[in-house]
């Protein structure tokens, strides 16, 4: 029989139980100890960003606050850097890929609940995984939902609220966000 904890880590329904409780605070704790670091103690800042993610690439910078649910489900690649105010539910996997920028107040929710109201009042919750890939760049304010997929070099544009993947070298925009035409150069 599985813990859900490790259902919550499967992506499958699950209920936050004592455990999962106990860890989310102590996760609290290591990411308000995080936002409480001044910006100047560099070092100090790295290693509070090493002991809140799972895993932190070479050169990337993490602007507090930031908020996690465990902070230990993310992944930075290197030199990713997360302007102000980002929150990231991790109840699964966010992956976020060499070089890509995100804005301030940006959030990343893998966090999903059951659409059956019945199913709902029981207090079950899932999560599906994100993944943001390299060299992209979010604008202020948007928001990417649960089971997202964001290819190498897309654009997301400020206040869009992302509900199905973007492509490679997409710019997306809007509520609900819509891939954009691509600008086609004009001839020299």
């Amino acid at each position: 029989m599985k813990t859900e904890r490790q259902k919550m880590l499967a992506g499958e329904p699950y209920r936050t139980d004592a455990g999962l409780f106990a860890e989310q605070m102590r996760r609290r704790e290591v990411m308000n100890a995080y936002n409480a670091l001044p910006t100047h103690e560099t070092t100090s800042r790295r290693q509070g960003l090493e002991a809140l993610f799972g895993s932190v690439g070479e050169g990337s910078v993490v602007r507090s606050p930031v908020y996690v649910d465990y902070g230990t489900n993310i992944r930075l690649g290197a030199g990713v850097f997360l302007n102000f105010g980002c929150v990231l539910l991790d109840v699964v996997a966010i992956e976020i890929g060499d070089k890509t920028q995100i804005g301030p107040n940006v959030q990343i929710l893998t966090a999903d609940h059951p659409r059956d109201p019945v199913e709902r009042e029981t207090g079950v919750e899932s999560g599906i995984p994100v993944k943001i890939g390299r060299n992209v760049w979010i604008g202020a304010g948007a928001i990417i939902l649960p089971g997202v997929t964001v290819g190498d070099d897309a654009i997301i544009g400020a206040g869009a609220v992302v509900t199905r993947n973007v492509p490679k070298g997409a710019t997306a925009a809007g509520n609900p966000a819509r891939v954009l035409p691509a600008k086609t150069k004009s001839p020299a």
